[in-house]
């Protein structure tokens, strides 16, 4: 087992704040595995790389020898988290929340090792608590110090309404952390207020607190803007081989290494040995965006799809040719009132775009071509016989193939 010196410097790898960092060395000294915790609510049903930041963290634990309670928030969710939030996220059914969970909880397992980590729903405690146990609970608690979190301080004063059941959120997290007994917490960096009122609570119940660990928010693919599917910057778990490769391959040079550390499966001290080579000019950056981009695929395919998904993108975006496997479209079009093909819709339909707005706003950019012919912008309606036994593409790495049947 490595040092507890050499695990702090594995752990503080991406981390942006361990508090307080001379505790979790203490803990670590013990050579006893620690209880890491991360709770989730499942609000969506697919995550992406930003989503799967902490994962990562809890694996490289686990590959450290400790063990990971991962917390199904099925309880709190009914709350909803008020992090970062300027106004009452709205509240979820149970049903919801139970689809979503199982969803997570596959994608989770794409990442943790299955063998280290106790997965627990929080409705377990959360939902039996009586009116006795709950006001017990909450006399722990001051309404001055849940106002010092940023985002219901600025509501506060900004006149923004604040629910009363947000108040619970915080409280509710933290009592997650005393009925598992955690070592260490994770979260975002939106989640500092909650982690540490887990580690005051523990304090007031005479336990040993946890070590609040917290995690920056990773950039999508444009790199300015933190990953979102709204933003059309995310890299999803299950999105394809060819799609994780080609998105990867986007991300700009400045934020590679951030991409290493906080998405990839390479051992820290090859991470470091990136990070000093590119700074030397000694390594070519899009070499190294390679390897991330097949490290990614790897992850979540496996290592052939990462080899035929490189083999894709140079087909594509090197020899600019048309890949061999697309997608037919074999039905037959759909015609509006002019006999004409409304193409937002069509793309839309056929998977090429999230909707048509966003089909739109292909179109009008360039982003859309038809035979490689670009559709001029604001035309969105298309002759049958243009489309009959075309290829669309559209953005760079989606294409369709037009085969109507007779």
């Amino acid at each position: 087992m490595l040092s507890p010196q050499e695990q702090l410097h594995i752990i503080q790898s991406g981390t942006a704040q361990i508090v307080p960092e001379e505790a979790l060395l203490k803990k670590l000294s013990r050579d006893v595995p620690l209880n890491v915790k991360l709770g989730v609510d499942p609000t969506a049903p697919d995550i992406h790389l930003g989503h799967a930041v902490p994962l990562r963290k809890l694996r490289q634990f686990q590959d450290l020898g400790h063990e990971v309670t991962l917390i199904i928030g099925d309880g709190t969710a009914l709350i909803g988290d008020p992090s970062g939030r300027n106004s009452t996220r709205p509240q979820l059914s149970r049903e919801q929340i139970s689809q979503n969970a199982q969803t997570y909880v596959d994608q989770a397992f794409k990442v943790l090792d299955p063998e280290k980590t106790t997965l627990r729903y929080n409705s377990e405690w959360i939902l039996d608590l009586d009116m006795e146990g709950l006001l017990k609970l909450l006399a722990n608690f001051t309404v001055a110090r849940i106002l010092e979190r940023d985002d219901f301080h600025n509501r506060y004063t900004g006149g923004q309404p604040i629910s009363l059941h947000e108040f619970l959120y915080p409280v509710m997290q933290a009592y997650d952390s005393v009925v598992i007994k955690a070592d260490v917490e994770l979260g975002g960096t939106d989640q500092l207020f909650n982690l540490l009122a887990g580690r005051e609570l523990m304090e007031k119940l005479d336990m040993e607190p946890q070590v609040c660990l917290t995690l920056p928010l990773l950039e999508g693919t444009d790199g300015v803007r933190k990953m979102s599917k709204s933003y059309g910057n995310y890299i999803g778990l299950t999105d394809t081989p060819e799609d994780i490769f080609g998105k990867a391959m986007s991300i700009p040079d400045e934020i590679m290494v951030k991409y290493f550390r906080l998405a990839s499966s390479l051992p820290v001290a090859e991470i470091d040995a990136i990070e000093e080579g590119l700074a030397a000019d000694a390594l070519h950056p899009n070499k190294v965006k390679r390897q991330l981009a097949r490290n990614l695929v790897e992850q979540y395919h496996s290592a052939d799809a990462a080899v035929a998904a490189e083999e894709h993108f140079d087909k594509v975006f090197k020899a600019h040719e048309v890949p061999d496997d697309i997608p037919a479209f074999t039905d037959a079009l759909p015609l509006n009132d002019e006999g004409q093909v409304y193409l937002a819709a069509f793309l839309h339909q056929t998977g090429l775009a999230a909707s048509a707005g966003e089909a739109r706003r292909l179109i009008d950019g360039g982003g859309v071509k038809i035979d490689d012919v670009p559709v001029e912008p604001k035309r969105y309606n298309v002759d049958p016989d243009v489309l009959n036994g075309a290829i669309i593409k559209v953005g760079k790495r989606k294409f369709l193939s037009i085969q109507p049947s007779l």
